[in-house]
């Protein structure tokens, strides 16, 4: 007979989410991951296979919490201004509860590269494909840019985005509100 669980995936999949976006995906031990989820390690394999598995649903609820901030700029009619609007909030969203963390998805990049689990990069590399396309498509609302300089400002845009994901952790709004203005000088 199966066993029924005692708790609720996303509620502990978000505390592992917070657990892995504080301290990263290396230095966060199963241990520390039942002690935050609040279940054993049996239940952790049991739902979720192993910490890999634990860390992919993680991405997937940190892309769920980022929707906020991504909706917001998917219905933005304002091409750049709405793109930098969207870098404002993502600084904010990088900060939550006064805490710098920066972002989930490039502390991930950062920390285990490319070469890391096939399944974790490509979960990762969907969010930052997604924020891509809606650069893109708000970019394309000046109907005087030509498609290859749309893809040029796209990637400039998530090139600096992943720099002020790395930057948000160590850097007060002041200098990320200095960078965002700097950046838009070149949009």
């Amino acid at each position: 007979m199966a066993r029924t669980k005692n708790y609720i995936e996303e509620e502990v999949i978000e505390k592992a989410m917070n657990l892995f976006w504080r301290n990263g995906y290396q230095t966060t031990s199963t241990r520390m991951l039942e002690k935050e989820m609040g279940i054993n390690q049996f239940s952790i394999y049991s739902s979720f296979k192993n910490k890999e598995g634990v860390y992919i649903e993680s991405i997937k609820c940190y892309k769920n919490k980022l929707k906020e901030i991504t909706d917001k700029l998917k219905r933005s009619t304002n091409a750049v201004e709405g793109i930098k609007t969207f870098f404002y909030d993502f600084a904010h969203f990088s900060c939550q509860d006064g805490t710098p963390k920066g972002c989930l998805v490039i502390n991930t990049f950062a920390e285990l590269g490319k070469d890391a689990d096939t399944d974790i990069i490509r979960e990762a590399q969907l969010v930052v494909d997604g924020i891509h396309s809606l650069f893109k498509h708000n970019l394309a609302l000046d109907k005087n840019k030509e498609e290859h300089i749309l893809e040029e400002q796209a990637n400039y845009l998530v090139v600096s985005l992943i720099g002020m994901g790395v930057a948000s952790k160590v850097l007060g709004m002041e200098q990320l509100r200095d960078f965002i203005e700097c950046t838009f000088v070149n949009v």
